[in-house]
């Protein structure tokens, strides 16, 4: 590859290859999409985009429809959970080589993307991308539903289910359908998740998250200064004394530490 990009150092083995490469640095491209507004550095990589409104690549497991063969391999490993490349320093494994030269940034600081506004740099050319429509106030993509336009193709996705009602990320484990692959991540988390590694200290309930654990402590206000064991009511509290305890039933105050009689 005897084609070397003198910002980034990748290597090419043809020059048009190079040429079309360095596009990626300068942000300018002049080839878009007649159909959703996309640009391109190339009539080659918009030649491969359009692909995509043709569905001849679909996944068959979400509908996303990709540009290539090559594409769609790399998406189905979002489904499989396959990643065949592994990072030489950390032995992190990612689903791409791209992804891999992404990854392998992190570890040697390389930012070989700069903003020509305010000198920003970015690890990756899409980043810069969309960083560089802040200054330009750009929003090239349109929904042709109710004409509200956004900065990234995969926000104007995520919108157009909430007007198709398509839920293409669906639960293995439960088959429940989400419009958006967060709310799959989140339900995974919070439904299917049995690890639950917080830990309450007063009564010893797990649960999976901070906000979970604070709703639980805040509920129980009564504390048992005999065992730590927490209730939501004094009802409950004086029944516990009663049945554990044989002290009486004094309350202690978890803010003050203040023992009163009841």
């Amino acid at each position: 590859m005897p084609y070397m990009c003198t910002v980034c150092e990748k290597r090419f083995r043809l020059k048009n290859c190079l040429n079309e490469h360095k596009l990626m640095h300068s942000g300018e491209k002049l080839y878009s999409c007649t159909q959703c507004g996309k640009r391109f550095v190339s009539k080659r990589r918009l030649a491969n985009h359009k692909r995509i409104h043709t569905s001849r690549y679909k996944c068959t497991e979400c509908g996303k429809c990709c540009g290539s063969i090559t594409h769609l391999a790399q998406h189905r490993r979002s489904h499989s959970g396959e990643k065949p490349f592994e990072c030489n320093v950390c032995n992190k494994r990612l689903k791409s080589s791209q992804a891999l030269l992404v990854h392998s940034r992190t570890h040697s600081g390389e930012k070989p993307f700069e903003c020509n506004v305010c000198s920003q740099r970015f690890t990756q050319s899409c980043n810069l991308v969309v960083h560089s429509r802040i200054h330009s106030g750009e929003k090239p993509y349109k929904c042709h539903v109710c004409h509200k336009a956004f900065s990234q193709s995969g926000v104007l996705y995520r919108h157009m289910t909430l007007h198709t009602g398509d839920k293409p990320y669906v639960c293995s484990l439960c088959n429940k359908c989400f419009n958006q692959r967060s709310s799959l991540n989140s339900h995974k988390q919070y439904v299917h998740n049995t690890s639950k590694p917080l830990l309450c200290s007063y009564c010893g309930m797990q649960f999976n998250t901070n906000g979970e654990l604070k709703l639980h402590t805040d509920a129980r206000p009564y504390s048992c200064r005999h065992c730590s064991a927490c209730f939501a009511t004094h009802l409950k509290f004086k029944q516990h004394l009663l049945t554990s305890h044989s002290e009486g039933t004094s309350v202690s105050c978890k803010i003050c530490q203040e023992e009163t009689e009841e």
